[in-house]
């Protein structure tokens, strides 16, 4: 006996086919909800290493600026006032939960002219950047009485962050062979003028 199959009726028949619209779509939620926290966390910290670096030019427009020239005696290889800018960014990192990179025991090599560059990986993914610059000037243009422009010294904070990317992950699972950048030096500059 031969078994006879109606073609009507298979192709009227939806039984199973939410199962493969959601083979399809689960893939796609998954990357995009993936995509949505990770940029928001990649937000997040952006934020958060901006608002360090303007709390360290902060504190650098109230350091001294006369022990610029000295031997280092701040024990981060660079001179107090420039260590304790350094601790700032540190403190403000890590009361914010972003992990400093080993930073608050980053030492700084010889300066470039009175600019410091301190430098550490510890536990993160790329190398974190602090350069501190009190040598850096910027020109402003007064109103009456003053006939020419004004030449004001200040310290320039620049903090680069290593963020790593939690999107790689899920990329390379749902393409095989993929590629996408997992860490991204996330950058904040502040920059105040000096007080002392």
């Amino acid at each position: 006996m031969a078994l006879q199959i109606n073609s009507a009726k298979l192709v009227g028949d939806v039984r199973g086919s939410q199962i493969v619209e959601l083979a399809v779509a689960l893939p796609l939620l998954v990357v995009f909800v993936v995509g949505i926290f990770d940029f928001g966390s990649a937000f997040g910290i952006k934020q958060k290493i901006a608002n360090a670096a303007r709390e360290g030019a902060r504190t650098a427009s109230n350091q001294p600026t006369r022990d610029l020239s000295y031997t280092p005696g701040g024990g981060c290889g660079a001179p107090t006032s420039v260590c304790a800018i350094r601790d700032a960014v540190d403190h403000y990192l890590a009361a914010a939960n972003v992990k400093d990179c080993g930073l608050g025991t980053a030492l700084a090599p010889a300066p470039t002219g009175l600019a410091w560059t301190f430098t550490s990986t510890g536990s993160c993914s790329g190398s974190l950047t602090l350069t501190i610059d009190r040598g850096a000037t910027f020109t402003v243009s007064l109103s009456s009485p003053y006939t020419s422009n004004q030449t004001v010294e200040a310290t320039s904070v620049t903090l680069v962050y290593p963020y790593k990317w939690q999107f790689n992950t899920v990329v390379v699972l749902m393409v095989p062979g993929a590629s996408y950048s997992s860490t991204t030096p996330l950058t904040a500059v502040s920059v105040m003028q000096n007080l002392n």
